[in-house]
């Protein structure tokens, strides 16, 4: 950063350039843009020059990223088929190292109210039980809710736990009177997202 004001087109020029090596060197640093968009507070701290007022900036500008990635395309989307429920969420889950589940609160044609990520686990797993998918709807007044987590390994194929689990959520929105729709599993898929 340059802070004299000299006038100089040259100190203007090596300050440019120094904020482009910076760049350069993050998106080098992480792997790529995407591996960016994992960074937290701690991994801007690790790099030289990134102090932690920066470093705070920075992660906000990731998060803000994060959220232009839904922008206005995802206003009046419904929820009907896995594939929506997959292009809203991930970009949201892509970078994720941990599985989170998420749970989508529905109005009654099925546009969204509110997408809360409810519990974050392991590389491996996340548990869930019905009062964190359910909390949100209840209280956003969701006539339905779509359950939704990411598999970090990018296989969507659901596991033992994953069934067992979808089988109690079903089970208890049965109680509480707000629909389950669905289930989804957020990876990658080498062609179509369904």
């Amino acid at each position: 950063m340059c802070v004299l004001s000299v006038g100089s087109d040259v100190l203007k020029g090596q300050a440019q350039r120094a904020v482009l090596a910076l760049a350069d060197d993050l998106v080098r640093q992480a792997g790529s843009l995407a591996g960016l968009l994992r960074w937290d507070v701690s991994d801007f701290r690790r790099v030289r020059g990134i102090g932690k007022v920066k470093a705070l900036q920075l992660s906000i500008f990731v998060e803000i990223a994060k959220r232009m990635m839904h922008g206005e395309r995802t206003k009046n989307l419904r929820f009907e088929t896995p594939n929506v429920v997959w292009e809203y969420l991930y970009p949201e889950v892509r970078s994720d190292l941990v599985e989170r589940v998420w749970v989508l609160c529905l109005d009654r044609k099925n546009k969204l109210i509110r997408a809360e990520a409810v519990t974050s686990g392991t590389a491996t797993g996340s548990l869930v039980h019905a009062r964190e998918v359910f909390r949100p709807a209840i209280r956003h007044g969701a006539t339905a809710v779509i359950m939704a987590h990411n598999h970090p390994s990018g296989d969507p194929t659901p596991s033992a736990a994953d069934l067992r689990v979808t089988k109690k959520i079903c089970h208890a929105a049965e109680h509480v009177g707000i629909d389950l729709h669905d289930h989804v599993i957020l990876g990658e898929l080498e062609n179509d997202p369904n």
